[in-house]
């Protein structure tokens, strides 16, 4: 049985991106195209590939307005994608990129001091587990270490 699972952001805020609605800055979300280079869709955690649209919107990973509810820019496929299923293995697109920031959050989805650091990808997995062990945290986000862009979430399987 595995401990933990990768989480694309879910369906319904994908669609309601695709269809224009605004994000989380009550913005329409960006157009462009991709030169099939390093834009990793947040639902089905996959490249967008050469030639293909995309949307730029800024995306906030948490239920409420809060002081450490970060919000910040991501990418997914303009067109309808299939989400990422949710497993314990890392998406083949993460590991084209060294490192990463995990920072683990509380049930009260603020962030839990002490837990934030660059991970080296192959120690994604290893990471997750052990901040997943603590009782006062309740999941993970991935964000990358250069920008800090929202990748994904990582819970309890």
């Amino acid at each position: 049985m595995s401990l933990i699972r990768f989480v694309a952001i879910p369906s319904e805020h994908a669609r309601k991106y695709q269809r224009g609605e605004p994000d989380a800055y009550g913005m329409k979300p960006e157009r462009k195209t991709s030169d099939g280079d390093g834009v990793l869709c947040r639902h089905c955690l996959k490249n967008v590939g050469a030639g293909e649209d995309y949307l730029v919107l800024a995306y906030r990973p948490f239920p409420e307005l809060h002081p450490y509810a970060e919000t910040g820019p991501v990418f997914i496929h303009a067109e309808k994608c299939d989400r990422a299923e949710e497993t314990d293995v890392l998406p083949e697109m993460i590991r084209t990129t060294p490192d990463y920031i995990l920072r683990g959050y509380g049930h009260d989805d603020r962030i839990v001091y002490g837990t934030g650091e660059v991970t080296e990808t192959q120690k994604i997995c290893t990471r997750a587990h052990e901040l997943l062990e603590r009782d006062d945290v309740a999941y993970v986000h991935m964000r990358s270490a250069r920008n800090n862009c929202y990748q994904m979430r990582i819970d309890r399987a």
